[in-house]
């Protein structure tokens, strides 16, 4: 008999958590990644493919205070200083258009709710939550919210590889998640940066490979 293999996905009990997705990381935002606004068609079509599976969706998002010392500590001076960036209320803080809705604007985030830890439901068994630092399980109800819905298998893409997906990518594996990254669909994604996701046991596939397991 075969060992089991614990990091194989099982796409009927997958999820999508879609990272920083958000107008300030494009290209005429206030704080630019770089390959962010190649990657959106990328996002789009696996968050149209799990509505359709009918899988859950998280949009994770980053919401800086200005003034406020809560702040990842790379971008803290900044922020405590009164930079603006993904500030509570602004246009740069919403999701991109085209990812958390059907619409053609962005979607608007209800900034008072997730800073208080509470989801905001887009739909069914979508959400937009607000993660504090790079994790996506840091300082979240992300794990539990899975758990509820039974997901034991986690798909991640979006903004921006280096940072946040591979923080959340890490902490889904010390959870026990079977882990995929989109790696057609997650910006500044290098060979190294890939490789560094495969040795932990994270599946990598193009967006279309994961349309078409679902």
């Amino acid at each position: 008999m075969s060992a089991a293999d614990y990091t194989e996905p099982h796409w009927a009990a997958s999820a999508l958590v879609v990272i920083d997705m958000q107008v300030d990381f494009t290209g005429g935002g206030a704080l630019p990644v770089p390959g962010t606004d190649e990657v959106v068609p990328g996002v789009a079509r696996l968050a149209e493919g799990f509505r359709a599976a009918r899988r859950p969706i998280v949009h994770i998002v980053r919401l800086y205070q200005p003034g406020s010392a809560d702040v990842d500590p790379p971008r803290r001076a900044f922020v405590e200083a009164g930079g603006q960036a993904v500030a509570p209320g602004t246009p740069g803080s919403a999701v991109i258009a085209g990812l958390a809705t059907d619409a053609g604007e962005p979607l608007e985030l209800d900034a008072g709710l997730l800073l208080s830890g509470v989801p905001q439901e887009i739909g069914k068994d979508e959400i937009v939550l607000f993660k504090p630092r790079w994790s996506a399980f840091f300082r979240t109800g992300l794990e539990d919210w899975l758990r509820e819905r039974g997901v034991d298998t986690v798909v991640v893409a979006g903004c921006n590889l280096p940072n946040c997906p591979r923080a959340t990518l890490f902490d889904a594996s010390e959870r026990d998640f079977r882990a995929v990254l989109a790696e057609d669909a997650v910006s500044q994604a290098t060979p190294e940066r890939l490789a560094d996701m495969a040795a932990i046991g994270v599946r990598l596939l193009p967006a279309s490979a994961i349309l078409a397991a679902l």
